[in-house]
């Protein structure tokens, strides 16, 4: 069993937000929904808890409520190592969200995630300090990561 599992508190969308979660993800699943009875506080039948697996790890998903809200000071990264996998999950939580900029986005669900391609790190820390530093310029004018376009400003003589 892990010691930290992620708890995610939403309000009224904690079962639509995990189905999505799950579809995106490799080695995912819908480990349990607890439902809401008569006695409330949530209408009876709908979502309490909704405990699921992304890529393995534990989360749960809690409908509490409109009394608490996301932030950015909290946010899930994504590594992603083709240019391919950047564009499936950025195009999939931008849809009804919002983009921001250098791989950050909010979902419909308003969660915070960032989007990285693997690269990103080797680029960025490049002991030559012009080159990292193109590269931090260049990701700097982006919303989604673009990979050849890092490359590129990386390589730049």
């Amino acid at each position: 069993m892990n010691k930290i599992t992620p708890f995610l508190w939403f309000d009224g969308r904690a079962e639509e937000a995990a189905n999505l979660y799950v579809s995106l993800f490799e080695n995912s699943r819908i480990l349990h929904v607890s439902r809401y009875g008569d006695a409330g506080p949530g209408p009876a039948g709908s979502a309490m808890l909704v405990k699921f697996e992304l890529d393995g790890r534990p989360f749960i998903g809690l409908n509490g409520g409109p009394k608490y809200k996301f932030t950015e000071a909290v946010s899930f990264t994504i590594h992603c190592k083709t240019q391919a996998e950047v564009d499936k999950f950025w195009d999939a939580l931008t849809e009804d969200g919002e983009e921001s900029q250098c791989g950050w986005l909010k979902d419909k669900f308003g969660l915070s995630w960032q989007v990285i391609p693997e690269c990103l790190g080797r680029l960025m820390g490049d002991p030559d300090p012009k080159r990292a530093g193109r590269v931090m310029q260049a990701m700097l004018q982006m919303k989604k990561m673009d990979i050849a376009a890092l490359e590129a400003a990386h390589a730049q003589a």
